[in-house]
């Protein structure tokens, strides 16, 4: 059951987090009931991950994260709200990041 924001958290009472958001709004998308969320409030919840540094965060008051990123991205993006999030910020923060090597970012 999503919480008043509409993001879920692992077990009830618990505190949102995006990788449990990816799970379930995933989970939805497969059974075929994502009109079961209220898209637009957990759209809003999401987009609120992203932080001034342009990366973005799985729960407040957190660190941007190249993990967590993926996890709300990859929601906003089975919601059909990917375009609510600052790209340009985004492209800056993943354009700072360390890389190893050919083998990607961090």
């Amino acid at each position: 059951m999503p919480k008043f924001h509409g993001a879920f958290g692992c077990v009830p009472g618990s505190e949102s987090h995006a990788g449990q958001v990816f799970c379930c709004v995933g989970a939805l998308s497969i059974a075929n009931k994502l009109q079961l969320l209220d898209v637009d409030q957990l759209a809003w919840w999401l987009c609120e991950r992203q932080l001034p540094s342009g990366g973005l965060n799985g729960r407040p008051e957190k660190l941007p994260d190249v993990c967590y990123s993926w996890w709300v991205l990859a929601s906003l993006k089975i919601i059909g709200r990917a375009h609510w999030l600052d790209k340009n910020s985004l492209v800056r923060f993943y354009s700072r990041l360390p890389r190893r090597g050919n083998r990607g970012i961090c």
